[in-house]
């Protein structure tokens, strides 16, 4: 009778990339996705508890105003519109086409970030999604975003009434322009 001799089965051990395969992601590019998802996280939950603390705790909506100090207020705005008043949603379907269009660019951002390699930038758009999220979260709850950030000098207003998503925004895409326009190679000369 002959041994019948059975090969041990092989292992099927998950294929992990390394360097030069096409799915490689370097552990920095993961940690900088990580730390980027985290903060854009953490902006979002900043945003949303700051509004929380105007609408209800402080009653913003129906003080309309609160001093400070001599050149900061809570004063209470229902924001329409998306950045500096433009593209105001004068009915129910332009505000919910401006949470389809935000929305979208949020989603496009959110798929940059993933693809991002350079840390800054990833920080930058991070701080770009976290607030969008936060002012979408808004105008899908109230219709409108809630802006409580009010900076000025006597009666002269540099900005517009903000809150923490319309900060984390800009400062994102001020830090993603000023990378930008700093390490823009020249091209070479024909």
């Amino acid at each position: 009778m002959a041994e019948l001799s059975e090969a041990a089965p092989e292992s099927k051990a998950p294929h992990r990339p390394h360097v030069g395969d096409p799915d490689y992601v370097p552990p920095v590019v993961r940690k900088n996705r990580a730390y980027g998802y985290v903060l854009a996280f953490l902006v979002f939950l900043a945003d949303q508890a700051t509004k929380w603390v105007v609408i209800y705790p402080l009653q913003l909506e129906f003080r309309g105003e609160i001093s400070l100090t001599s050149f900061f207020n809570l004063t209470w705005v229902e924001n329409y519109g998306v950045s500096m008043g433009m593209l105001t949603a004068q009915s129910e379907t332009m505000r919910w086409a401006l949470v389809a269009m935000t929305t979208a660019i949020a989603i496009f951002v959110a798929v940059w970030l993933w693809r991002e390699k350079r840390r800054d930038d990833s920080f930058g758009l991070a701080l770009v999604l976290g607030g969008a999220l936060g002012n979408i979260v808004d105008r899908i709850r109230f219709g409108y975003v809630v802006d409580f950030l009010d900076l000025h000098i006597g009666t002269w207003r540099p900005f517009l009434v903000f809150n923490v998503a319309d900060a984390a925004i800009t400062i994102g895409v001020l830090l993603l322009l000023v990378r930008a326009l700093l390490t823009r190679k020249e091209k070479p000369a024909r």
